[in-house]
């Protein structure tokens, strides 16, 4: 059987893994200000760690052949320690007047969101393109 869609496979993987790199920035910047996680401390930034995967196809006659697609390998906290703040005034500062915050930079998390949705607008013109390829090679046999 013909793919019509040849790497179409590696694109959709992308969309996929792009998909929850933005809903984790988008928990990370909701999060920016939680002083008490359900651990009792700050707010650990999450971040994703992408693996490339070369699909062996078992028929290598396939246009797909040798293929690669993009997984999730894991979603891991960010090893930096917590901001501390003076405000003696938060019910979470302790005997000094410090208050643990998450290691969220706002301006980070907006640049890696931006990163994010290009790479996924990259790849959805990609998925397009694809198809309307794929549509105008049916219509051949049309005319």
């Amino acid at each position: 059987m013909i793919n019509l869609l040849p790497g179409i496979q590696s694109s959709a993987s992308a969309l996929d893994a792009e998909r929850i790199r933005m809903d984790v920035v988008a928990q990370n910047i909701a999060n920016a200000n939680v002083t008490r996680d359900v651990d009792g401390k700050p707010y650990q930034r999450q971040e994703v760690v992408f693996e490339s995967v070369l699909c062996a196809l078992q028929d290598s006659d396939s246009l797909d052949a040798g293929a690669k697609t993009v997984q999730i390998a894991r979603v891991q906290k960010d090893a930096r320690p917590p901001r501390m703040i003076y405000n003696p005034g938060h019910p979470d500062a302790n005997a000094q007047g410090m208050v643990a915050m998450p290691n969220i930079n706002i301006h980070e998390e907006m640049v890696d969101m931006i990163a994010s949705s290009r790479s996924y607008e990259a790849n959805l013109a990609v998925v397009k393109n694809a198809r309307t390829m794929a549509m105008q090679a049916l219509s051949i046999g049309r005319h």
